[in-house]
């Protein structure tokens, strides 16, 4: 034993020679013994297919700094204004950030100007990848509005949306009304972009402007009526490409998506693993943004200037030619215009490199936020009804929690949206019924303060009744979906699981049917049922529990 401790410290001051030789803990030979910078990377998930393999050819390449630190790239996709707002509260502290688009700089700058005295990103970042924002459109839809002839922009958006005939306004009765999505524009890039572009082509202009032309009636009513046409919103912009492309021209007609987006699903299709139709990219007339992922490192008092050298040389890595090459193969353009576009960057792939002919100009902050409040103010509203489960099996931490979850998340919605809060365990109680939120708001959160649980569950009658209220009273006009919390199996329903499903499936209305959002509400809570219900009508199933329902919540209420 006493052999061996003699060798191991041996063995340490042998190590411990070699560090101070080098006097930078690194040997002569470039070997580095620990020290090690690590930067921390929060960017768009658009780009996480080609920024991926590329942090892990980086990173086994074991690059150093001009002082012999071996560079650590940690690259974690958030979305681009949820780590916007981490970054400006503290709860995310990243050395670079790189959000979808550069739209939301102006508002975080303003925002940690106000708080520290000084810009959090500094100049203007170099872009990584581009890829422009895109109605995206099935072909044949494009063709019968005259696309490629024809240019066509948020108006002929605005037309579709308030038209009495639809689509039979163009001789294709058979496709019904025009359904668009785009995602919630507090949650997306994707989404403030849109809303952002719909302001500009209300006020018909393609820059400067201003606070008074978000406040001028037309203009309002102009992105009013483009929101007429929405199914529902959403936090990624992925979802909506997925369900588009899942669900078909009967579940959306079209949807704002990033260019590289229809580059992959037509990939998809022409390799034969989708059977949809072709989708197109319409770059709108009246102007759109590019996605042009900046790449900001932040100034901000945890970056330190090796962390800074660290990362201007990751960045020069992104930038070099190999790297900005494979971004094609994603449909990303690069961000080095001496590099030539080509497949699958085509008309094959349904996109046009040629486009868009007209860039908007990114406003300032105060116009982003005015526009952000108009929208809240015109948006589409929710018909929403939220079916709660009470029973005995909620006692304790689960309905203490589901009180203060389902107060917080009363919060989140306007008051033009419209609910109704049904209580279940082996009766079923309507706490509020059908209504303005607005004019009762008070009176229900003090109403669901005080519930309480006992006795069994009838899930199933509990849905049923709350599918038919929104089917019956609902407005067909507004967004339509129940929430349903549930944290075990039905023990006491009339009406069985199967004819449930084959009532609330009826998708008939395609995007437009009633969504059924279903939240598994701990351990003990049937996922299979809540998911089947859930994805037949459009939706999805959540798992939650005491700890997580808040952000549940948070997550469903950007569908509204």
């Amino acid at each position: 034993m006493k052999q061996r401790k003699q060798f191991l410290v041996g063995v340490l001051m042998s190590i411990l020679a070699m560090i101070a030789c080098t006097g930078d803990g690194s040997s002569g030979g470039g070997i580095n013994l620990g020290n090690t910078v690590t930067i921390e990377m929060v960017y768009g998930s658009e780009k996480e297919d080609w920024l991926v393999p590329l942090v892990e050819q980086y990173n086994n390449q074991r690059n150093q700094t001009p002082e012999g630190a071996t560079i650590r790239v940690e690259a974690v996709p958030i979305g681009s204004i949820e780590s916007a707002n981490g970054i400006i509260d503290g709860t995310l502290q990243p050395t670079i950030w790189s959000p979808a688009s550069s739209l939301y700089i102006p508002v975080a700058n303003a925002e940690w100007r106000a708080a520290n005295g000084e810009d959090l990103v500094l100049g203007d970042p170099n872009d990584l990848v581009l890829s422009p924002v895109v109605i995206a459109m099935w072909r044949p839809m494009a063709e019968a509005l005259g696309w490629p002839e024809a240019s066509i922009g948020w108006a002929d958006i605005a037309e579709l949306a308030t038209s009495e005939e639809g689509w039979a306004a163009y001789g294709f009765p058979e496709w019904g009304c025009f359904k668009l999505g785009h995602t919630h524009p507090e949650f997306s890039n994707s989404g403030i972009t849109s809303i952002i572009a719909q302001t500009y082509a209300g006020a018909g202009l393609q820059r400067d402007l201003d606070v008074s032309n978000v406040e001028d009636p037309a203009v309002r009513a102009f992105v009013g009526d483009v929101q007429k046409s929405l199914i529902h919103y959403g936090r990624s912009t992925g979802f909506f490409a997925r369900r588009m492309f899942a669900g078909g021209p009967s579940y959306l007609s079209a949807a704002i998506l990033y260019e590289n987006l229809i580059v992959a699903q037509e990939t998809e299709r022409l390799a034969g693993r989708s059977q949809q139709l072709p989708v197109v990219a319409i770059y709108p007339e009246e102007g759109t943004f590019w996605s042009n992922h900046p790449y900001a490192i932040l100034n901000a008092p945890w970056v330190t200037d090796e962390q800074r050298v660290a990362a201007e040389m990751f960045e020069a890595f992104l930038l070099a030619e190999p790297q900005q090459q494979q971004a094609l193969q994603f449909g990303f353009r690069p961000a080095d215009p001496s590099i030539p576009l080509g497949a699958p960057l085509n008309a094959d792939h349904g996109v046009d490199i040629n486009q868009p002919q007209t860039v908007l100009e990114v406003p300032d902050a105060d116009v982003i936020v005015s526009i952000s409040q108009m929208w809240r103010e015109v948006k589409k509203p929710v018909d929403l009804v939220v079916v709660m489960d009470i029973s005995g099996s909620m006692r304790g931490q689960k309905i203490a929690s589901a009180r203060t979850s389902l107060i917080q998340f009363i919060d989140l919605l306007a008051d033009r949206d419209r609910l109704e809060i049904i209580l279940f365990d082996d009766d079923l109680i309507t706490l509020t019924e059908l209504s303005p939120l607005g004019e009762k708001r008070a009176e229900v959160i003090q109403r669901v303060s005080g519930v309480i649980e006992d006795g069994d569950t009838r899930l199933y009658d509990a849905i049923q009744l709350g599918y038919d209220r929104v089917e019956t009273v609902g407005d067909p006009n507004h967004i339509r979906a129940l929430v349903v919390l549930s944290d075990g199996d039905d023990t006491a329903s009339t009406l069985l699981f199967e004819p449930l499903l084959a009532q609330v499936a009826n998708v008939s209305e395609g995007g437009d049917s009633t969504k059924i959002f279903t939240i598994a509400f701990g351990a003990n809570a049937n996922r299979d049922i809540l998911s089947r219900i859930s994805d037949s009508t459009g939706a999805r199933m959540y798992e939650g529990d005491p700890d997580t329902i808040n952000e549940v919540y948070i997550e469903i209420s950007t569908f509204f």
